[in-house]
């Protein structure tokens, strides 16, 4: 695995807010600084503005495909490409943080229907850019906590584990996974294995959570997880 060196540099890109027809070639892009663009936006509610318990829907401009996004990232291996959610308004209705009737069901509504935005547009992250917000409603704070624990990426569970690595002996480190819980969730928990194998870490274990939790999908993630240690390149 290569990556570009940039000296910690990083260009932010807002992109496809307007409705504009624009294109990311458009965009000047020096291949020494991190570049992320930041499609603009992922929006909890109808065309009309109505709210969607959680139902996110892209709104950027129609030629911000997912085409794009995947020929823009392999022209230019510095890029990134992120979804921000909510934004101002959509068309001349202002958008509000609301209240969900249920707050278990908007964050998993919001998980289902951003991994598939994620996956479609070849994503590899979310920004938060919700600006109106309700007098005494905390439910913002512990929705979006919860849905960011939720949308770790294969990268990101890389990135925290080589900071625990840093922190304790990296070889008496091992991955974990909390099933229908916090961080990475379903098959990018072994996307970043084998990440974690590509740079140089050896995947010799894994700590699950919980077989209590596990039963209702006949131990998946047990099953999966000895298969791949058994499969591991990686050894003591």
């Amino acid at each position: 695995m290569s990556y570009i060196i940039s000296d910690g540099k990083v260009m932010m890109e807002y992109i496809g807010a307007t409705g504009k027809p624009i294109t990311f070639d458009d965009v000047p892009i020096d291949d020494g600084i991190d570049f992320h663009f930041i499609l603009s936006f992922a929006i909890d509610a109808d065309p009309s503005g109505n709210p969607q318990n959680g139902k996110f829907s892209p709104y950027w401009a129609s030629t911000l495909t997912p085409e794009s996004v995947a020929s823009i990232k392999s022209k230019h291996p510095n890029v990134k490409a992120l979804a921000s959610l909510s934004g101002w308004s959509l068309g001349q209705k202002t958008l509000n943080w609301y209240k969900p009737a249920n707050t278990q069901q908007w964050i998993s509504n919001a998980f289902t229907s951003l991994k598939s935005i994620v996956n479609t547009y070849h994503l590899d992250g979310i920004d938060i850019d919700y600006e109106r917000f309700p007098k005494h409603n905390e439910t913002f704070a512990y929705c979006i906590g919860e849905l960011i624990n939720k949308v770790t990426t294969p990268r990101g569970y890389l990135k925290a584990f080589v900071l625990r690595s840093e922190q304790f002996d990296k070889e008496k480190v091992i991955p974990s996974y909390e099933v229908d819980g916090r961080g990475i969730q379903g098959d990018a928990f072994f996307d970043a294995l084998r990440l974690l194998e590509s740079n140089g870490f050896h995947v010799n274990g894994a700590m699950i959570f919980s077989a209590d939790a596990s039963a209702e999908d006949n131990y998946y993630y047990e099953r999966k997880t000895q298969a791949f240690l058994l499969n591991s390149t990686s050894h003591y």
